[in-house]
């Protein structure tokens, strides 16, 4: 983590100039993000530097500054409920590239950067190298980490579901333009479209000098020919001059072909046909799919008739805007941009506060109906045609308005409610943690992870905790539509543990204290001291124990028994050391001959000296032995060679612990062999 943070700083300090500027190449923002398919392997060889906007990492409160920062988005559907698999594999293994995966059904692209709820999963792990979603993979989103720990690169593969759009944003955490490949496998789900690509409707534009063809999915905009040679009209009244898609300008693929005659075709029924056009090919879908040679669509050239309400986009979660879709452009300039073209009814009132098209050339095949407040319940609900303040309805790019009255239904979801409730069961050495969510508003969905130590799909699952403390606990719902996340801390307070104070080594003339440190809820102690006496004190009175004889100590095993209010028990045992004397004092003789005896020179029970200092010198008054610990001792060498019988000067300085006393001592001994 604190590398990661680190980074962050150095890129905040240095690379000012690069993080401001926005990002604009195709597929860098989520309006423009890539189409993609389960069946290829999609590669970047190069990421422009920049970024746009800070991001919401759910769980992930640790000011690591988290950002779209060198971006590549990637737009797919799921066809089939099921796990997804990804892997995310950089030209260069020392970058860091970081994900997060988003379903934004029903929603604008754009607010993945608004709205945390539509996260799905993610990693943004500082490793190195490979990352994305696979079956060995950690069960929650992993935060910045430090790049020493590879362990949590990759997160467990998300559920994704039938008929939901997602976004997936790849992010670059290194300040480098080296690309990288991405390739989808190993889940179970299906993000490729089984739908073969074919013409599904066309239409003649105003007096047949334009037909508008519209596919049944969408198709890449490479790979359509402009000079109109994908076409064939038949009969041949006029001859097809261009070709152009509708929104290539600002995105990878289109579903509509506006083909512009040589001139106006007479009223009449044509047929438009595909064939493979100058750049070898006939339209393709992201797939690369190809619609078949043949394939055709007929159109009937009449007078020119008002284009009708055609269809609404399904809503999604709370929605605040609706989106309107029509078979023939509209002309911008006829939508009152206060929305009083339209009104709606139904289970809740609602009112409309303006209304916009995606307008390119003063036209739009979409009207965004802006809502004066989000839809937040289940309701079914109205849309009408009216005369707007304007004074008209809308009028299509013929210049005819479509009749008032006309209506269109739609239903909304429920909002959901992510927060739950608890009961701690407590155990001496688990704890159990039982876990309720309402299920309220047609939730049908949960994703629980305790801890970062496991997770759950059950509406009230049981947990059993074998350490104790502080459990974060998230928790994320679902009802198909609406989606929303909690996390709450639960603690486990019933932590018990036994330690106490005591003295390692006890002198004969000392007692012994002892100072109770345990950790819980304690409400009794037992002391047994080893020495025949007992107590139920929290510090008990000082013990003194027998005096050693022999010149030996010995060890007494003093115990401490805790007990806390679930009555649970601990138990801490220490060894303590009674010595048969703390005189300090130096031999006058050694003999270091191997016997066992007397074999070293040293300070003897120096237990209470601190701050020692023990010097020995030779007859030349060179120093043969020093030291800082009285238990090191000297055997009678110089450099391994075993020393003449001489005498031997020594200088001992120390403090006793007890009083303060600094002491100072010299003399000599003999070695003997």
């Amino acid at each position: 983590m604190l590398m990661r943070l680190l980074g962050l700083v150095v890129v905040l300090l240095m690379c000012n100039n690069l993080w401001a500027q926005d990002c604009t190449t195709l597929g860098q923002t989520p309006a423009s993000a890539f189409p993609v398919c389960g069946v290829d392997t999609f590669s970047q060889q190069n990421v422009p530097i920049c970024r746009t906007h800070s991001i919401t990492v759910p769980g992930c409160n640790d000011g690591a500054g988290y950002s779209d920062k060198n971006p590549f988005w990637y737009r797919f559907t799921c066809f089939q409920t099921g796990t997804l698999g990804f892997l995310v594999t950089p030209n260069d293994l020392g970058d860091d590239y970081d994900w997060m995966l988003y379903d934004i059904t029903g929603h604008n692209p754009d607010d993945v950067f608004t709205d945390p709820s539509l996260v799905v999963t993610g990693n943004w792990a500082g490793t190195f190298g490979l990352t994305g979603a696979s079956n060995a993979g950690v069960n929650f989103i992993q935060c910045s980490s430090d790049p020493a720990n590879h362990k949590n690169s990759f997160s467990t593969m998300p559920t994704i579901v039938q008929g939901h759009t997602y976004l997936l944003l790849v992010s670059h955490f290194t300040d480098s333009q080296s690309g990288y490949k991405l390739s989808f496998g190993g889940g179970t789900g299906v993000i490729t479209d089984p739908l073969q690509p074919k013409i599904e409707k066309s239409w003649a534009g105003c007096g047949g000098v334009t037909v508008t063809i519209k596919m049944n999915k969408k198709i890449k905009c490479n790979s359509l020919a402009t000079n109109a040679s994908d076409f064939t009209l038949s009969p041949a009244a006029a001859t097809i001059v261009s070709a152009t898609g509708a929104g290539c300008s600002n995105s990878f693929d289109m579903d509509t072909v506006v083909l512009t005659m040589s001139n106006a075709l007479p009223p009449g029924n044509y047929t438009i046909s595909v064939k493979s056009g100058s750049d070898g090919n006939t339209l393709l879908d992201n797939c690369n799919n190809s619609v078949p040679v043949g394939n055709n669509t007929s159109f009937v050239v009449d007078p020119i008739q008002p284009t009708p309400m055609d269809s609404i986009k399904p809503v999604g979660c709370a929605p605040n805007k609706l989106e309107l879709v029509f078979r023939r452009p509209i002309n911008c300039a006829s939508i009152a941009a206060n929305g009083s073209d339209f009104s709606i009814t139904g289970t809740t009132p609602i009112t409309i506060t303006g209304a916009s098209g995606n307008c390119v050339n003063g036209v739009t095949t979409s009207i965004f109906v802006q809502l004066s407040a989000p839809i937040q319940a289940a309701g079914n609900y109205q849309i009408t045609l009216q005369p707007g303040t304007d004074g008209n309805t809308i009028i299509d790019e013929c210049g005819q308005q479509t009749p008032a009255g006309a209506t269109l239904p739609f239903a909304t979801a429920d909002t959901v409610n992510a927060d739950f409730t608890y009961q701690l069961q407590y155990g001496c050495k688990a704890d159990t943690v039982h876990f309720f969510h309402s299920g309220a508003n047609n939730v049908n969905q949960w994703n629980w992870v305790f801890n970062n130590e496991s997770s759950s799909t059950a509406q009230n699952p049981t947990f059993i905790f074998r350490v104790f403390g502080p459990k974060q606990i998230n928790l994320t719902v679902s009802n198909g539509v609406c989606r929303d996340s909690a996390t709450a801390t639960v603690y486990l307070d019933n932590t018990l543990q036994a330690k106490f104070g005591f003295p390692e080594v006890l002198c004969p003339e000392d007692k012994a204290t002892f100072t109770d440190s345990s950790i819980g809820r304690i409400i009794s102690w037992n002391w047994d001291f080893g020495n025949g006496d007992n107590s139920t004190l929290q510090n008990p009175l000082p013990e003194t124990y027998p005096q050693v004889t022999g010149g030996r100590s010995k060890i007494y095993p003093v115990r401490l028994i805790v007990e806390n209010n679930l009555h649970c028990f601990d138990t801490a045992v220490n060894q303590m050391k009674v010595v048969y004397s703390c005189y300090i004092t130096v031999p006058n003789a050694f003999t270091p001959n191997g016997d066992g005896h007397n074999d070293y020179l040293y300070p003897l029970n120096a237990w209470k000296a601190v701050n020692l200092e023990f010097i020995i010198y030779n007859r030349y008054g060179q120093i043969v032995f020093r030291t800082n610990n009285w238990t090191n001792k000297w055997d009678g060498r110089i450099n391994g060679q075993m020393q003449s019988s001489g005498v031997f000067v020594w200088l001992l300085r120390y403090t006793l612990r007890d009083t303060g006393e600094q002491v100072f001592k010299r003399g000599t001994t003999v070695l003997i062999k």
